[in-house]
C-alpha cells in the first residue's frame, strides 16, 4: 500500500538546524542551495527535495505476509544469517534514537531498553550495545530469554560493556524518575493479539509510564496492519525496519524513521518497496508521521 504525500506533509518534519522551529522544506531547500543540498552553508547531508517527495508518494506500507516474504527471502535466497540482519537492524535502530534524542535534550542519560523472546528483543540488545557506544547508558530487562546461542552472544556482549541486566521491571515512579527514555523491542511483526499474562504487566506499566517510548519496527500490542486495537502501546517514537508496516500509518508520535539499510535492488524492485534514498553513510532516514496528514 502506497500513501499520498506531498508539500504540506513534508514541512512538518523539515527542522532548522539552529533552531527547534520547523522548516518549510522549499524554505529549507532554498537555503541550502536549492532542490539538490550540496551548499558549503547547509548542516544537512546531500538532498534532492523533489526526489524525495516523489519517493514518499510511492513508499510502501507492507502487510504482514508481505513483511514475513520478505524477510525469509532475505535469509534463504539472499543468504543473509540472521545475526547479519539483526545488528544492521539495532544499529540503525540505535542511530535514529542518536537523532531524535541527543543526550543533550534528554532528562536522563540512562535508557530502559526492554526486551521480548524473539527477534525484535534481539534488535533491541543491539541496539542497546550501539547506545552505550553513543554515551548512553542502557539498562536492559529481558524476562523471556531465548535459549540460542545468538540470544545468549547478545547478552553476552551487552554484559562485557558493562551494561546491566534487571531480575524485574521498576514501578511507574521509580521509571519515570530514572530513566530518560524507554525502548520497547518486545514483539515483531510476527504478533498477534491477545498480550501473554506473562507480558500483560510489562505492557501496563510501559503504557503508564511517562517517558518517551521508542518502539522498534512495531509498537508492542498493535496489529501488523490494523495498528492498535485498544490493547497496544502508545510510542512517542516508532523505528521501521526493511520497509515501513501498514500499522505504522496510524501511528501519531513525533518521530519516525526508517532503518535497516540492506534491501537488495532486486528484492525493492519485486516488492515495489521504493523505499527512500538514504542521505549520505546514514543507516536511517526520517519518515513523514502520516496520521498527522488525514
Amino acid at each position: 500500500m502506497t500513501f499520498a504525500f506531498g508539500i504540506r506533509s513534508a514541512s512538518r518534519f523539515f527542522h532548522n538546524s539552529k533552531s527547534t522551529s520547523l522548516l518549510h522544506p522549499l524554505e529549507f531547500a532554498g537555503k541550502c542551495g536549492g532542490s539538490n543540498v550540496r551548499s558549503k552553508n547547509c548542516t544537512t547531508p546531500s538532498f534532492n527535495f523533489h526526489n524525495y517527495i516523489s519517493t514518499m508518494a510511492n513508499l510502501k506500507y507492507l502487510n504482514q505476509e508481505e513483511a514475513v516474504k520478505i524477510d525469509q527471502e532475505l535469509f534463504n535466497e539472499y543468504r543473509f544469517s540472521v545475526d547479519q540482519l539483526m545488528e544492521l537492524a539495532g544499529l540503525s535502530c540505535s542511530v535514529a534514537i542518536s537523532k531524535a534524542y541527543p543526550l543533550s535534550d534528554i532528562a536522563h542519560p540512562t535508557i530502559l531498553v526492554v526486551c521480548g523472546p524473539g527477534n525484535n528483543g534481539g534488535d533491541g540488545l543491539v541496539c542497546a550495545r550501539h547506545l552505550k557506544l553513543f554515551g548512553y547508558q542502557p539498562t536492559v530487562f529481558y524476562p523471556k530469554r531465548t535459549k540460542k546461542e545468538l540470544y545468549e552472544n547478545l547478552v553476552v556482549q551487552c554484559q562485557r560493556m558493562d551494561i546491566p541486566f534487571i531480575d524485574g521491571l521498576p514501578d511507574v515512579t521509580t521509571i519515570n524518575s530514572t530513566f530518560g527514555l524507554c525502548i520497547d523491542a518486545l514483539f515483531g511483526f510476527s504478533f498477534k493479539p491477545p498480550i501473554r499474562p506473562d507480558f500483560q504487566e510489562v505492557v501496563s506499566k510501559m503504557q503508564q509510564m511517562e517517558v518517551p517510548l521508542c518502539s522498534i519496527d512495531i509498537p508492542s500490542g498493535w496489529d501488523v496492519e490494523k495498528g492498535d486495537t485498544g490493547i497496544g502501546l502508545q510510542p512517542e517514537m516508532l523505528v521501521s525496519l526493511t520497509a515501513p508496516k501498514k500499522c505504522a500509518m496510524t501511528f501519531v508520535g513525533k518521530h519516525h524513521y526508517l532503518g535497516g539499510r540492506f534491501v537488495p535492488p532486486e528484492l525493492e524492485a519485486k516488492y515495489s518497496l521504493n523505499l527512500p534514498a538514504y542521505p549520505g553513510t546514514e543507516p536511517c532516514i526520517k519518515l513523514p508521521v502520516l496520521a498527522d496528514q488525514k
